[in-house]
């Protein structure tokens, strides 16, 4: 699961109030290297949340080697970024890929496991 995807999720349980960002436990985590493109990076960020991006980040950075890039706290208001910052999103967003562990509702404690790369967010019977 990328980053990017991650960023899209969230806990739909019911009488959930809170249910996103979800928390990340990452058992397993990988680095998968690819081409740089700025242009996918500028139009994707106005999408993303972009708060919930860095808590990501900050919360895999143990489990993932080799060591992700540090990105800035807050994007720049007036839009403009330096082309090292863009690599860094670029390579948070698109790289790095969960592999094994669990995604957590912040409102009700529940584990989504993520198994092979894949977020199971499918609800048991008495949570929809």
């Amino acid at each position: 699961m990328r980053l990017l995807t991650h960023n899209f999720l969230q806990s739909n349980v019911k009488g959930t109030t809170k249910g996103y960002p979800l928390k990340i436990e990452a058992t397993k985590v990988v680095v998968e290297e690819s081409p740089m493109d700025a242009e996918l990076v500028t139009k994707t960020l106005p999408k993303l949340e972009y708060s919930a991006v860095v808590t990501a980040l900050q919360e895999i950075t143990d489990a993932t080697d080799p060591k992700p890039p540090e990105i800035p706290a807050e994007l720049p208001a007036d839009g403009e970024m330096e082309s090292s910052v863009l690599e860094a999103l670029y390579h948070v967003l698109f790289n790095i890929h969960v592999i094994e562990g669990d995604l957590l509702c912040p409102d009700t404690g529940r584990r989504f496991p993520i198994k092979q790369g894949i977020p199971n967010m499918v609800l048991h019977e008495d949570e929809i």
